[in-house]
């Protein structure tokens, strides 16, 4: 079973950064499709950055190109997301995910895909100040 949990959020004023983290206890690491997702409520959830743990391959919301990264340490199973440039609009609970294929559907896409991920954490709370 997959155990996810973020860590890092909190409230920033615009323009500052924020580090989130997710680790995972599971030993499938290196084979599993890992994202984030975030919602604003009333708002449908939305795919801001996947990565393919045994490739490395990376994709991104159009919205956060050039100012999020995502990004994995495979000895430790932890997946991070470096959010910089942060608007209000960034506001949101952001959910680490992950997915037991090759992140199929976001390649096929060019962007996170939500029927790659199976498994969800809890969500940390992102508040952006204007």
């Amino acid at each position: 079973q997959v155990r996810l949990v973020e860590s890092g959020g909190g409230s920033v004023q615009a323009g500052g950064s924020l580090r989130l983290s997710c680790a995972t206890s599971d030993d499938a690491y290196s084979r599993y499709c890992m994202g984030w997702f975030r919602q604003d409520p009333g708002k449908e959830r939305e795919g801001v950055a996947a990565i393919s743990t045994g490739t490395g391959s990376t994709y991104y919301a159009g919205s956060v190109k050039g100012r999020f990264t995502i990004s994995q340490d495979n000895a430790k199973k932890i997946l991070y997301l470096q959010m910089n440039s942060l608007n209000p609009e960034d506001t949101a609970t952001y959910y680490c995910a992950a997915g037991s294929g090759a992140c199929r559907r976001s390649r096929r896409l060019g962007a996170p895909a939500e029927a790659d991920f199976g498994y969800w954490g809890q969500g940390t709370q992102v508040t952006v100040s204007s």
